[in-house]
Parts: C-alpha cells; structure tokens; sequence
C-alpha cells in the first residue's frame, strides 16, 4: 500500500564519523567550551519532580473510564516518559553526578527508569556508548535499523507501521545486532522496576499500572517528540549522517534536537548545548538541520526515497571495544 521506496540497502561509507574530528578542530579554536564539561546538577531536580508528577498521575487516574486512561496516556503521559528517556539519556553520560560517581548515575537512572514501567536504564547505557564511539559500526550500533527492517517497511503504509512501532524495535533490535550478556546491573534494573510496578498495581490498581505502560509504549512510537529518532541520524541529504533540531521541543527532551554538538561534545550536559552552538556557529549553522521534528515524521512516511535503510553504515576498523 503506497509507493514502494527507492533504496534496497545501506548507504555504505569508508570515512571515519566526523564526529571526533570536528571536535579536535573546535577545541583548538575555542578551547572555553571545555568549562562547559560538567555535571548538570539540575537534573537531579528536574528528574525527581517528574517521577513525583508521575505519581500523582498515577493517583488520578485510578478511577477513571478506560477510554480517559488511554486518552491521558497518550495526552500527558506520553511527554513525561518520553522526556524521562531523554533524562535517561543524559543519566548515562554521567551528567547528574558527573565521572567520578559513576555508580551514582547508574543508581539515579534506575530511579528515573520507575515510572517508565520497563527496565531500561542499565542496558541503554551499555549500548549508547557503542553508538557514540562506533557510529554507524555493522553489528555493532543498534540505534542502525536490522536489514529486515529495511528490506520489509519499504512502503508509505509500511513505513508508517514502523513509525508506530519503533519501540518495539529499539527494544529487540539489540538482540539481533549486537547480543551482549546480562550484567549484575541489569538484573538489579530489572528487579527494581518488577517491584515498583506491583506496587504500583496493588496501591493504585490495574488502569494506573496500563497508564504508566501505555504512556511509554504511545510516547515512542507515533508522537511528535518521537521525530527525534529519525531526525538525528536518518539521511534525508546524502552525505550527511547527524542533523540537529532547533525547535521549541527541545524544552522537553534535554535539548537532545542539539544533536551534532552532543556528538562533538558527549561529555556537556544537554542544558549547555546551546552554547556550544553560539560558541562555534560557524561550525554548525552550515549544516542541514530542523524547526519540526513532526515534519521529519511526515517526511519520512511519504518520501519514497527515504527508508529504515537511509543510515551510513561502515565497517569498522581496528580494535573495537565494546561497553
């Protein structure tokens, strides 16, 4: 249903990402923006105060009609999962605690992992780095779609499917690319998420229990913050691999939309991303970028040259170590 998509594989590259070269380059020029590497305490703040609006979301909605409970899901619930992913994200960069209290972030984003209702945390952290270090690595960056995704959503109708169900994906696609074993970690995340949600279940009931899954499982998928997950990497101009968003949603995601300065400077905290950009404009207001990540969304469903397989993909050489 709809027009079939123009490509059939991978945009295959042989160049090293851009990434660590325009920052060697930057930070020659401008090497103040290295102040900018540090903890962002006001995440600490920010993320308990959304577990606790959580809570009390959790206490409305106890008694309402099933059709208030998905409404309110998608309506509210969504934006603050899905906005918590994005704290999670920061999380695992160290920027609550910073690098020397490492174990104080993984803690922290188990924390901020409760009202998503799905352990998540731990195993993001460990995957998130390999995307940074090996972008676009073969059997190696799981944020990279599988071929069966590429091969199979090649239609509009198809495409928008995919779109729907890109959580899903996210969450199996790790086992199909890049399988790695259970760590310690992972189980603790697991179990502590296991337990909140019974507690949630016995205290609040089952509708507060399908509200904090549903707000998850509808804030990921069709969702206009969800633009974010083919905005960053997806190639809509060739030849370029990261693109950054400057719109107003940026408020709710931890201005993860700065995307190609986050790639240049992993290590600054979302909240300093802005500057990095003012610092070095010369740098980054040359490249594509977007004002609306829910035209990224129409875009990708109706241009038929534009796929699950529109990503640079490399093989990747030399030793690789993996997180």
């Amino acid at each position: 249903m709809g027009s079939r998509v123009s490509r059939e594989d991978f945009e295959w590259v042989y160049t090293d990402q851009p990434h660590a070269s325009r920052r060697q380059e930057i930070l020659a020029k401008y090497p103040e923006i290295k102040s900018l590497m540090k903890p962002d305490p006001n995440l600490i703040w920010i993320v308990i105060l959304m577990v606790l609006t959580q809570l009390v979301a959790f206490y409305l909605v106890k008694d309402l009609d099933w059709k208030w409970v998905i409404f309110w899901a998608y309506a509210f619930g969504s934006c603050i999962n899905h906005s918590m992913t994005l704290a999670i994200h920061e999380v695992s960069h160290n920027s609550a605690f910073g690098h020397y209290k490492a174990m104080w972030n993984r803690w922290f984003g188990m924390f901020a992992n409760l009202p998503i209702g799905v352990p998540y945390s731990i195993s993001f952290k460990r995957y998130h780095m390999d995307h940074h270090r090996y972008l676009g690595g073969d059997g190696i960056d799981v944020d990279i779609p599988t071929d069966f995704e590429g091969w199979f959503f090649c239609t509009t109708f198809r495409k928008f499917i995919w779109v729907i169900l890109q959580p899903l994906f996210y969450a199996f696609r790790p086992l199909f690319i890049n399988p790695k074993p259970i760590s310690y970690l992972e189980i603790i995340n697991t179990v502590i998420q296991i337990t909140f949600n019974i507690i949630i279940y016995y205290v609040f009931g089952i509708k507060s229990l399908v509200y904090m899954l549903a707000a998850s499982l509808l804030g990921l998928g069709l969702h206009p913050i969800s633009g974010h997950f083919i905005a960053e990497h997806y190639m809509f101009l060739k030849g370029h691999e990261t693109y950054s968003y400057y719109g107003p949603l940026n408020l709710l995601t931890f201005n993860v939309g700065y995307h190609n300065e986050h790639h240049d400077f992993p290590n600054i905290p979302g909240k300093s991303l802005p500057l990095v950009r003012k610092i070095a404009a010369e740098y980054y207001d040359s490249l594509p970028h977007y004002h609306s990540w829910v035209k990224v969304l129409y875009d990708f469903v109706m241009d038929d040259t534009v796929s699950p397989y529109s990503r640079m993909k490399r093989h990747q050489k030399g030793k690789v170590e993996l997180e």
